[in-house]
């Protein structure tokens, strides 16, 4: 997809383990149906032995992308309906935990090196899911927020203490754009907002610029699609979006955000996740 540099996460992840040496680095996500649970589970395996407690593994349900696409990532139709994905899933454990599954097949590394496995969704389907397995789940809020506080009920209500958790323990994905100003946030938004309208008419592009996104000539719908796209997320200075994300925090009870933020410049980026840093994220609590 153009604009998006993951579509080999296991590499990216390679690399960014391997230039840190503390934080967790993981996946958002691999897309199971396009992938064989074996490869995923050698791959894995292998970043987890190589930087051992620092890998996350976020599995998605849905393909994210065109039949074509998923076929040629796949070579086979087999395993790329949704109905499949609880046995893959189950396929993919059992590679790295060596309990039930294809006992013929060694994932080599694999065996006894399992990251820390998160599901990924946008719906139900996967926040149950991932309750009655006792994962960790994460919610795309940041493409779907109208379906974040019913998902995140279903997770809670759905979930079975595991070897891997006792309680249940959510994230939440939001869109956050900080600068110094509303002002220079909400022009630094612009080519995110431009990127989102091209993708729903299927045609998705580079991303823009402030000043070519600032350009476009916006259709009355597509300005309404644009303000609803960042109503529930966190653009602005740094008070506009504490009170964002404290609100989004008090309504979801999340254990933790991930943050993503789509700017043209690295260096709004950097700035961006600063000044989250140093003024926003002290003051952010999650209730009791």
């Amino acid at each position: 997809m153009p604009a998006i540099a993951s579509s080999a996460p296991a590499v990216l992840i390679a690399h960014l383990a391997a230039a840190t040496s503390t934080i967790r680095v993981g996946s958002g996500g691999v897309m199971l149906p396009n992938h064989a649970p074996l490869v995923v589970a050698e791959q894995f395996g292998t970043l987890e032995a190589l930087h051992p407690g620092r890998i996350d593994l976020g599995i998605g349900r849905a393909p994210g992308t065109d039949q074509f696409t998923a076929l040629a990532l796949r070579r086979t139709m087999s395993g790329l309906s949704a109905e499949a994905f609880p046995e893959e899933l189950g396929d993919l454990i059992a590679l790295f935990s060596g309990a039930g599954g294809r006992a013929r097949i060694t994932a080599t590394p694999g065996l006894g090196d399992m990251p820390a496995i998160w599901l990924l969704g946008s719906s139900g389907f996967s926040a149950q899911l991932a309750g009655l397995l006792g994962l960790p789940f994460s919610f795309a809020h940041h493409f779907s927020a109208a379906n974040t506080e019913p998902a995140l009920a279903l997770y809670r209500q759905n979930f079975r203490p595991s070897r891997w958790l006792e309680r249940p323990y959510a994230m939440v994905a939001v869109n956050a754009i900080c600068a110094d100003t509303d002002e220079r946030a909400e022009w630094l938004s612009g080519p995110a907002s431009l990127s989102f309208l091209r993708l729903r008419a299927g045609r998705p592009e580079p991303m823009a610029s402030p000043e070519e996104a600032a350009e476009y000539p916006y259709t009355p719908a597509e300005r309404e699609q644009a303000k609803e796209r960042f109503a529930s997320q966190a653009v602005g200075s740094p008070d506009t979006v504490r009170a964002q994300l404290t609100g989004l925090l008090e309504r979801t009870s999340a254990d933790e955000f991930m943050l993503t933020t789509m700017v043209y410049d690295i260096g709004d980026r950097i700035r961006s996740f600063e000044l989250i840093t140093e003024k926003v994220a002290p003051a952010l609590h999650r209730p009791e």
